[in-house]
């Protein structure tokens, strides 16, 4: 099982490694929220052990943006908050689990491998639509009146965070935050990666999905549900 680890503590980090790797694990350790994200954009996971309370961003957050960017990577949130309105926080954050400090290295393993067994299922079911395209998350398929599109990675992306907020207009700033994090690109990065997206996806379709909201951002949504 290939597992990363989104932890500031090092010796905690430290005894992960120590229980787990033995158990047949594969592990990568991120020692901060932006080292944390930028491994799971780049890399696949079968899951995410993460702490609630990092040094440079909040738990929350950092969850938050990995299912904003359209990673559906099993979360296992570490906290030493235990009351019921923290661990409803945590879920609505796009945790799937929520493990409280102190714990058992035997629950935390019994916790990771029950979590991936259950998201895996629910995954291959999981498909997410906007008119006639389908995209699905387990296997980044894209399809389009039955018809697959190819797409690179950053549009890939891209498609992936605008079907999860359609209909709703997702402003410019938050779509490269959610790509880029702080290594914000030239301007005309994302105009670039749009046309990218809108040739696949659009031009060879009667009715086009997706929409520049100028001076704000961009929509994708059914022609139905486009309000001008």
């Amino acid at each position: 099982m290939n597992i990363l680890v989104i932890e500031d503590n090092p010796d905690l980090v430290a005894n992960l490694y120590d229980f787990l790797e033995p158990r047949g694990y594969v592990m990568d350790a991120a020692y901060n929220a932006r080292s944390g994200l930028s491994f799971a954009r780049d890399n696949d996971y079968d899951a995410i052990i993460l702490d609630l309370m990092l040094s440079d961003m909040d738990g929350l957050e950092v969850c938050s943006r990995l299912r904003d960017g359209g990673r559906d990577t099993p979360v296992l949130m570490l906290t030493a908050r235990d009351t019921l309105d923290d661990k409803l926080e945590g879920f609505a954050s796009g945790a799937d689990d929520y493990l409280v400090k102190p714990f058992a290295m035997q629950e935390l393993d019994v916790r990771l491998k029950a979590l991936v067994r259950r998201v895996r299922g629910e995954q291959s079911r999981e498909l997410l639509r906007v008119a006639d395209m389908v995209f699905d998350p387990a296997t980044l398929h894209v399809e389009r009146g039955g018809k697959a599109i190819s797409l690179p990675p950053i549009p890939l992306k891209i498609l992936a965070l605008l079907i999860r907020q359609s209909p709703r207009v997702v402003p410019r700033q938050e779509i490269e935050r959610r790509i880029w994090g702080n290594l914000r690109p030239d301007s005309d990065a994302l105009r670039t990666h749009i046309s990218v997206l809108r040739a696949a996806m659009d031009r060879p379709f009667d009715k086009h999905l997706l929409r520049t909201v100028h001076g704000i951002g961009y929509q994708l949504a059914a022609p139905d549900e486009i309000q001008d």
